[in-house]
């Protein structure tokens, strides 16, 4: 049993049941959801603010109880909150490219199919590498 004050204690449970909470909520959404933009809010804001309350949660723990620093909590936190936003990002534009070239399998979600860019718009996936610049392999 540990010595650290039944405040401290209290506060690192709710933080964990709060965690824990959001994680189960989002888990739950993204399960739930009908069409995939919409699942990307279950992993990408429920989930990481669970995760990130329970992170909260360590670090308090070993600095009000133990007395002690962490950092991995912290390295990780860093590491939730810049990869989850890019790759949400990532993942929802390449689902509009496939909605917009009319890919079979994709479902459509109720906001419908979204427009075309403009003409002469420079979407990164929405055109083919242009011959000549980094990346274009199709003249090799």
């Amino acid at each position: 049993m540990s010595d650290a004050p039944f405040l401290v204690e209290l506060l690192v449970s709710a933080l964990i049941v709060l965690g824990a909470s959001f994680a189960l909520i989002g888990s739950w959404g993204m399960v739930r959801l009908p069409s995939l933009m919409e699942r990307l809010h279950g992993p990408t804001k429920a989930t990481t603010l669970g995760l990130g309350a329970m992170l909260v949660a360590s670090v308090a723990w070993f600095q009000l109880a133990e007395g002690v620093w962490t950092t991995h909590e912290i390295l990780v936190s860093v590491f939730l909150f810049v990869t989850a936003p890019i790759s949400a990002n990532m993942i929802a534009k390449v689902h509009l490219h496939r909605l917009r070239t009319g890919e079979p399998g994709e479902v459509r979600g109720p906001a419908g199919t979204p427009d075309a860019p403009p003409t002469g718009a420079t979407w990164a996936t929405y055109e083919a590498p242009h011959e000549g610049t980094p990346g274009d392999f199709v003249g090799d």
